[in-house]
């Protein structure tokens, strides 16, 4: 059955009948899986010991029996189903490939025709990316150039390049032009045909003869040899992969006369296998002035908006958060509609794109985009829909709900986190999903869905029983429903929800309470696979949870919950357990029986101050046995406490499987066992290590092998000397040295790492010189110097740090701003320059305003230089309980001056 819907899945929106059969299909296949995991949980009954062990195997057999009778009579019914589903098949004739591809992509390309005829003065937001790409498209520089202009559908990719190509200047640089709509059907041959046609009749010369039967070979001969000699601008519009570009790239000859080919694609690298030169322009969304302008121009032709409606337009355009098509379609849709209208398409919008004739033009583009997705993207890309409007969603939690909810499989030599990175990366390609947050070495932080791709998300999702509301809504939650999120919800509201094949549930925003008796999981939810409670207002540990035995994911982060039950034990599927930020201290030892447990996370911040605390993250005493979680890939923070500290260590070495592992309290004692047992975790890509004191000094170059796929690397405590086996880490991206306190200069160790993307040097080195060699830190993109006390002087030889974009100065109160100002001078691609903690008198010579004796003659011109360089300069204290941020502005100067003034004390001036 779920073979047939991964097959018929590209076809049913198509053709209502499929529709309707994949649905019937669909339901069978839920209640197969729903009998045989209520037959599993049965099969799953605990049978206590001793006597009454053995009197419950007795009575469980009985039951067992009727169980399988039971099992037996609803295989019955199914396969009955099954029957009657396969006889309708064959009775209306329906194949799965009835639906034909190419009415699709024929009504597709009447709908790209129509940016083709919108009005001048209808575009808004055009003439500035228009202007940007004629300017690339004319530059004169030699050889076959390729721009790619990228965005999710109805951001008006056509419409930009449409006018593009339509220019005058444009026209008139090149000798030959064609525009070719690629589509998703499309055939190569065909693609080639109608640039013959369109080359040769834009000089009014005759097709050669016999290309409607050419193959691909000999069509290919005849658009190289004609634009051999000529200066040529392409446009090959909406393309899907790169497969079209292959077929065709071999026409396209390389020669010195400044030729262009422009791709419009939803898909950002589309391009990148078969043109090697390629430059791709990010079409950005209508700014709210802009969008402000189109939903006026179309809702009231023109004219301001009626007071009375300004508050309603405010909200429905913010739902379409400046998608042009979407502004263009709802703003018409609107047009001399009454004020109850109005407020209806507000808070239903997902209801008109399914219903409204006016709006399946949007539908259909939204759609497109969803249904080119393979049909294990789907399934990820629909489970966004769970997620509130406007959430920003933490990527690895996402990730690991894909792999719960069984979206995500091993596929050697990835692990199951490293398919779903990869999944996330493909639906943000495709402009499905948008970046909020990235790190530096490229993995994505945060992400969040268009809101309008949401509401499409949600008309699509209730068809496969996800189900996302608020309570204040009136939804009618059948039985059915197999994914449940809930938005605002109280106790009661839940306690109502009788959902016998829910599998998943997720809280958002849950009213906060005092009282202790939260039930947060309704009754009848026995076959629960994911449990959600993150961020709601629970005190204790859910009573229902021990009895989940399928549930793989359970999150209570952020909750009260401070005691975890010994009854954990109970649920032997389990596959993430995620306690971080809530009060719990320790972990029962019947944690170990969870031999399932890949991620286990339990630990807390502390309050971030200025002078925050040598010991900011609090881990968990690890119960005896804990080398027993032979699965584990992810263990944060594991206490190295006490006596029992060398055991702990002694047990580590035996999660073989770890890909990421924390341990704080450290203890020089413990150092010893803790390398062993690093020797055999092969697969470890990140490894913090914190002591118990900033006095405690761990010795870690006893590690003889390290883990040589290690990405990240963070240490915290006083070292005598940088572990040898750092430098070798080839695969190292970031590392952070705290309280190290080394005598001598660890950048000369560290210069040479091949990948190290970010560097950050707190309270690492008591000297007071740090030099940059020549090419040293070939990739580093961000650079931290935190607290270092005694540093005066920093330099720079030569090319060192070719790519650092951000600097970072935090507490390093002795530094020379004239050395730094000449270091920074050399830093070409440094885009962020900040300043936490510093003196006040150094913050003032980085100024433009008053007179600054300091920086004459060639400091002068390198500071004038930098200030137009470096858009962002920003210096940042600690002000009643707050950080303040200034920037160079003439009133930041005069406050920072203001503080200088009304010091008790002043520091001498920096000089």
């Amino acid at each position: 059955m779920k073979a047939f819907l991964k097959s018929a899945e590209s076809s049913q929106d198509d053709d209502p009948k499929c529709k309707v059969w994949v649905k019937q299909v669909r339901l069978v296949a839920h209640d197969t899986e729903d009998v045989l995991d209520e037959f599993m949980l049965k099969l799953a009954r605990d049978h206590g010991h001793g006597f009454m062990r053995y009197f419950h195997k007795i009575k469980s057999s009985i039951q067992n029996l009727k169980a399988r009778l039971h099992i037996s009579s609803r295989i019955d019914d199914i396969k009955s189903r099954v029957e009657s589903i396969a006889e309708r098949h064959q009775r209306y004739n329906f194949t799965e490939q009835s639906a034909s591809t190419s009415t699709r992509g024929t009504s597709w390309y009447n709908l790209r025709e129509d940016a083709f005829l919108v009005e001048e003065d209808e575009l808004v937001g055009i003439d500035e990316p228009r202007e940007e790409i004629i300017k690339w498209l004319v530059d004169e520089e030699p050889g076959l150039q390729v721009l790619s202009i990228s965005g999710m559908g109805g951001l008006g990719k056509t419409t930009l390049a449409k006018r593009v190509y339509d220019n005058r200047q444009v026209k008139a640089y090149f000798q030959s032009h064609a525009w070719i709509n690629v589509s998703q059907s499309y055939k190569i041959e065909d693609i080639l045909r109608y640039m013959i046609e369109q080359l040769h009749g834009e000089i009014e010369q005759p097709v050669p003869q016999g290309i409607e039967f050419a193959d691909r070979i000999k069509l290919n001969h005849i658009v190289k040899g004609f634009l051999q000699q000529k200066r040529y601008v392409i446009v090959l519009d909406d393309v899907w992969n790169s497969n079209a570009l292959e077929g065709i790239k071999y026409a396209m000859p390389n020669s010195s006369f400044c030729s262009r080919i422009l791709i419009t694609t939803r898909t950002a690298d589309v391009a990148t296998g078969s043109f090697n030169q390629l430059t791709v322009y990010n079409l950005k969304y209508l700014s709210l002035e802009e969008s402000w302008s189109l939903f006026c121009k179309k809702a009231f032709c023109g004219k301001p908006c009626p007071l009375h409606l300004e508050h309603l337009s405010r909200q429905i355009l913010k739902k379409c958060e400046g998608l042009p098509l979407a502004i263009v379609a709802i703003g018409g849709l609107l047009f001399a509609k009454d004020v109850q209208e109005w407020e209806m398409i507000s808070h239903s919008l997902a209801a008109e794109l399914e219903n409204n004739d006016r709006m399946q033009n949007l539908k259909k583009i939204l759609n497109l985009s969803y249904d080119d997705l393979r049909y294990d993207l789907k399934s990820c890309f629909l489970y966004l829909g769970v997620f509130p409007e406007d959430h920003v969603i933490e990527c690895m939690r996402l990730i690991r709900l894909w792999i719960a909810e069984g979206f995500v499989e091993e596929r050697e030599p990835m692990t199951r986190e490293e398919v779903g990175q990869r999944f996330l990366k493909e639906l943000i390609n495709r402009s499905l999903v948008q970046i909020v947050e990235t790190t530096l070495d490229g993995r994505i932080k945060s992400c969040r869905v268009h809101d309008l791709m949401r509401e499409s998300i949600l008309s699509k999702s209730r068809d496969i029983n996800f189900v996302s509301f608020a309570s204040k809504q009136k939804v009618e939650l059948h039985e059915r429903v197999r994914r449940l999120s809930v938005q605002y919800t109280c106790n009661d509201a839940l306690k109502q929800l009788n959902l016998p094949s829910i599998r998943s549930l997720l809280i958002f925003e849950s009213a906060t309470s005092s009282s202790s008796d939260e039930q947060f999981v309704p009754s009848g939810c026995r076959l629960l696979r994911v449990l959600d409670l993150g961020g709601s207002s629970l005190h204790k540990f859910p009573q229902e949870t021990p009895v989940l035995f399928h549930l793989k994911y359970l999150s209570l982060r952020g909750t009260k919950v401070s005691i975890i039950p010994r009854s954990i034990g109970k649920i032997q599927n389990l596959e993430t357990l995620d306690l971080k930020r809530t009060l719990v201290s320790e972990l029962p030892v019947e944690i170990t029986k969870l031999k399932k447990l890949q991620y286990l996370l339990v630990y807390n911040y502390a309050k971030y101050t200025p002078s925050r605390p040598f010991r900011s993250i609090t881990g968990f005493p690890a119960p005896d046995g804990i080398g027993a979680l032979a699965s584990l890939q992810k263990l944060c923070y594991v206490k190295a406490r006490g006596g029992q500290s060398k055991n702990t260590m002694q047990e580590l070495g035996k999660l073989s499987q770890l890909r990421r592992l924390g341990v704080t309290d450290l203890k020089k004692d413990d150092a010893k066992e803790l390398c062993h047992s690093l020797e055999s975790m092969t697969k470890l890509r990140s490894l913090e290590v914190v002591a118990e004191s900033e006095s405690e000094v761990i010795d870690l170059d006893l590690l003889s092998s390290p883990p040589l796929l290690l990405q990240r690397l963070y240490i915290k405590g006083c070292l005598k000397k940088l572990p040898h086996w750092l430098p070798p880490l080839n695969n190292l991206a970031k590392l952070r040295l705290k309280w190290s306190r080394l005598k001598s200069s660890p950048l000369i160790a560290l210069q040479n790492l091949p990948n190290l993307v970010e560097l950050e040097l707190n309270n690492a080195f008591d000297g007071e010189t740090l030099v940059f060699e020549d090419r040293g830190f070939s990739k580093l993109k961000t650079l931290s110097l935190v607290n270092l006390e005694n540093l005066r002087l920093v330099s720079m030889d030569g090319e060192a740090m070719p790519c650092l974009q951000s600097l970072i100065i935090h507490r390093c109160r002795r530094l020379d701003w004239q050395s730094l100002l000449v270091v920074t001078r050399g830093l070409t691609l440094l885009k962020d320059l900040r300043f936490w903690e510093m003196p006040e008198e150094f913050a003032l010579a980085f100024y433009p305003y008053g007179s600054n004796r300091m920086r004459e003659g060639i400091l002068q011109d390198y500071h004038e230089e930098l200030m137009k360089r470096i858009p962002e300069v920003y210096f940042t204290w600690w002000e009643e309980d707050r950080w303040v941020r200034y920037g160079l502005s003439l009133g930041c100067y005069d406050a920072i001056k203001g503080r200088v003034m009304n010091r008790v004390e002043v520091l001498p001036e920096v000089s």
